[in-house]
């Protein structure tokens, strides 16, 4: 009988197994899915030292059965053991650096410490353990420090050359010391951080994979899925090696430049498109308020269509100001000043919706926005139509004929923005506007269920060349949002912006390009199949529920030039609805504290009920977040959403089999018809919605 066993083939009935420990301990494995991978290092344990933790280089990790006993103790050994394997590894010749593997791992495990919940905290707070005491220390310093290496050496008894760090290594270990989860909520805002309960962020989700909840809120934002966040997690092992091998910023550019290579296969996309990242929507639209400045001399108006189903710092952004407190950059700023260097420009505003809360018609808005452009023109001012391309709830404006008829107008200075945040077009939609001159705003974290906060503006030749020859540099205050690597390398006008790298925007677009690679390897005919059987169900399925009403319509939608192809722009693939009690929608406050309560195990609420209702009650199910919307003239009310996600295809294509994949779509859109009976369950207990 063997002492050390690789921990998977051990399964001792210690007290550990017991039936009140069980779900703790899943939860613990769960967690230990986001550790790093690593190739020929075995994880043993061992029964004779029980209180051993021993790094072997490059071989294993022995960790005795007293840790197993703390699951959460030896999780984090483990993820402290693991990191430095992983930085070991990287070291290639240099392996009597180790100095290096020591400090990276600790600066990973107390970011990974910081991120767990609450309650595991506290099971760790009166234990005397060396790496746990060691982790309290580092979080009481802001820099990483060398331990006198003693400390850290006795885990794997190797002597270090040197007790600090190379210069060469500071960017390294300052970037990509972090654990992949922590990458994908940094480098945005406030908005991404989790709390510590329930590790969620503002928009439900987390920056690791969730895979107990039904996830449908792509119209929102998505947890980043296993399989993105697996590769993401590679990439950051592939992104050590080469920066220690090659040097950050060639090995950073490299990395950069190969996401929108990617980016442009996937859409089929020319060379001479230029593409910016940035770290959300808004900073889009901040984007694009300082390059049309660049572009024209004259005074600007921007025509905002869709200006109540954008992001509520759009209108804030176009004007140059500041639309939050703190910058992706982490400059603390003043919300609503207006940033250095940018000119004052107008913002006409046309909403969806007229005053009463209904929506209004093509004729309409195509009217209004006509109106806007004309007025704008007599002042001899240069216009930025914002048109919109699949709003948070579904919709298009203005319409294709509207197009043609501001052609015929002369002498007309404009230049046409498309708000395609929402992501719901095929690669030849793209084109097609990008072909019109048109600059076109994705997001990576809609449809494509990437993590929240990856956006992107796609600029047509054209434009760039304009861009390219002027002698307008950007404003300087953009210098606390943006790193002049985030920009295209052959302009002048951004020279001058901040060096440095957001690390978190670009792991958040790898995840959301990993989404595109394999959504895109799902054959056409039978990834249309599944768009249509899959929406035709949903529809059918809140039609259906006398206590939801739907409030799609067709009147500010859009065809697609015309086309008798199949395509994702002329299909609904956003469901929103009100939610009835009495036949009456649920006021505003109810209809947020609803959605919280449908994201949630409510398990608890109902142990007094049936088995069937107690799973039901438990089921996490995660949608599109509370749009205000007015259910009539006297009630304040929302709308939630049910929305496909590229995901709902892609996983269902896993096995490459076509019997397989009918049945995966039909697997999920089972996840539907119980999340809408949990909708049903939590308006049967009417003081679940009370405060």
């Amino acid at each position: 009988m063997t002492n050390n066993i690789l921990i998977e083939n051990q399964y001792n009935r210690t007290s550990l197994f017991e039936k009140e420990n069980v779900n703790y301990l899943v939860r613990i494995l769960k967690r230990f899915n986001t550790v790093p991978k690593i190739n020929n290092v075995n994880i043993i344990t061992s029964t004779t030292q029980p209180t051993i933790f021993k790094i072997v280089p490059n071989k294993s990790i022995i960790i005795g059965t007293a840790f197993l006993d703390k699951p959460i103790l030896a999780l984090l050994y483990l993820r402290y053991g693991i990191e430095w394997q992983l930085w070991y590894k990287a070291l290639d010749h240099e392996k009597k650096d180790t100095v290096l593997c020591d400090i990276a791992a600790l600066e990973v495990i107390k970011i990974f410490y910081n991120l767990l919940p609450k309650d595991d905290k506290e099971k760790l707070e009166d234990l005397d353990f060396l790496l746990i005491n060691l982790i309290k220390e580092a979080n009481k310093s802001a820099t990483p420090k060398t331990l006198g290496n003693t400390e850290l050496q006795s885990f794997h008894g190797l002597q270090s050359t040197s007790t600090e760090l190379k210069e060469s290594w500071k960017a390294i270990v300052e970037n990509l010391a972090k654990p992949t989860e922590y990458l994908l909520m940094s480098g945005g805002d406030l908005r991404l951080n989790i709390d510590e309960i329930h590790l969620l962020n503002k928009y439900g989700c987390r920056p690791f994979p969730r895979p107990d909840a039904f996830t449908f809120a792509s119209s929102t934002a998505s947890s980043v899925s296993n399989f993105a966040f697996d590769k993401t997690d590679k990439v950051r092992s592939i992104l050590i090696r080469n920066s220690l091998k090659n040097g950050f910023k060639e090995s950073t550019i490299a990395f950069s430049e190969l996401l929108k290579t990617n980016l442009r296969k996937n859409f089929k996309l020319n060379e001479e498109c230029e593409i910016i990242f940035s770290p959300s929507g808004t900073d889009s639209s901040l984007q694009i308020a300082a390059i049309t400045q660049i572009m024209s001399n004259d005074e600007i108006t921007h025509i905002l269509v869709a200006s109540d189903e954008t992001g509520s710092g759009v209108a804030a952004a176009l004007k140059g100001c500041h639309f939050e407190n703190t910058t992706a950059l982490n400059f603390p700023i003043k919300k609503g000043e207006q940033i250095e260097g940018f000119r004052d420009v107008d913002v006409i505003k046309v909403p969806f919706r007229d005053e009463n809360g209904d929506l209004k018609s093509a004729k309409q808005l195509d009217d209004e926005v006509f109106n806007a452009v004309l007025k704008t023109k007599e002042l001899g001012r240069h216009v930025v139509l914002h048109t919109m391309d699949q709003s948070k709830l579904g919709y298009q404006a203005p319409s294709d004929e509207f197009i043609k008829k501001l052609n015929t107008l002369k002498d007309l200075s404009m230049q046409i923005i498309v708000d395609g945040s929402q992501l719901r077009l095929d690669p030849k939609d793209i084109q097609h506007y990008l072909n019109k001159g048109y600059i076109v705003t994705i997001t990576g974290s809609k449809f494509f269920t990437g993590p929240p906060y990856c956006g992107a503006l796609i600029l047509p030749k054209n434009v760039s060349n304009s861009i390219q020859s002027s002698k307008n540099v950007l404003p300087a205050g953009l210098t606390q949002y943006y790193n002049h690597s985030d920009w295209p390398s052959t302009w002048e006008c951004s020279k001058a912006l901040s060096d440095g790298y957001n690390y978190g925007s670009y792991m958040r677009w790898n995840a959301a390009v990993v989404e595109m690679d394999r959504y895109y390897k799902t054959p056409v005919l039978y990834r249309n199949m599944g768009i249509e059987m899959f929406c035709n169900f949903v529809e059918d399925s809140i039609k259906e529920a006398s206590f939801l009403q739907p409030i799609y319509a067709d009147e500010a939608k859009t065809k697609s030039y015309n086309s008798k192809a199949f395509g994702i722009r002329n299909i609904r693939t956003i469901f929103p609805f009100f939610i009835l009690d009495n036949e009456t929608a649920l006021p505003l406050e109810k209809v947020k504290k609803l959605y919280t309560l449908l994201n949630s195990d409510l398990s608890d609420e109902f142990a007094d009920s049936s088995l069937e209702i107690i799973r039901l009650a438990a089921q996490k199910c995660h949608i599109g977040q509370a749009v205000n919307v007015k259910y009539s003239n006297e009630i304040e009310s929302a709308i939630l959403r049910i929305s496909l996600g590229s995901r709902v295809i892609s996983e269902s294509w896993v096995n490459r089999d076509i019997s397989l994949f009918f049945r995966n779509i039909e697997l999920q859109m089972s996840q539907i018809t119980i999340t809408i009976k949990k909708i049903e369950l939590i308006l049967s207990r009417p003081e679940l919605l009370e405060d």
